[in-house]
């Protein structure tokens, strides 16, 4: 595609849309969203990016080292922030008796539901992305 205005319209909009996706993961504890929701809209924006500039190979758009760096170390944050909950003496993926009881409606008054919700936030768009790539993109020669 090669529409001026709509390449012009994308590249305004594009910043606004991912920080909305971040907005929606980081408040995900205080309002409904939170991972998924802000993931998927983190990954719409880069689908939208891909459409507009008519980015034509998958491995131009999101290489497979990257989806799997990406992808495994979300998952590594999950792990590795119950694994902490179990070192203090708790259980795995708690908040009780960690974090103290923060001022209610906060931004970081999750304890541990921020970190997850972000590492959430990422799968999910790391997803949504390489499955437009693998679906819709060409793989080069």
């Amino acid at each position: 595609m090669d529409d001026l205005v709509l390449q012009t319209i994308t590249r305004i909009l594009m910043p606004f849309i991912q920080v909305y996706g971040i907005f929606v993961i980081v408040n995900g504890h205080l309002s409904p969203g939170g991972g998924f929701a802000g993931g998927t809209i983190l990954g719409a924006s880069v689908i939208l990016y891909a459409l507009t500039f008519n980015v034509g190979a998958a491995e131009d758009l999101y290489p497979d080292d990257l989806a799997e760096a990406v992808e495994s170390s979300s998952v590594l944050i999950f792990v590795l922030v119950g694994l902490f909950a179990i070192l203090m003496g708790a259980n795995f993926l708690t908040n009780i008796g960690i974090f103290p009881s923060p001022e209610t409606g906060t931004l970081f008054t999750g304890g541990f539901v921020t970190p997850l919700t972000l590492a959430i936030g990422v799968k999910v768009a790391s997803t949504v992305i390489t499955l437009f790539t693998h679906l819709f993109g060409e793989k080069k020669p």
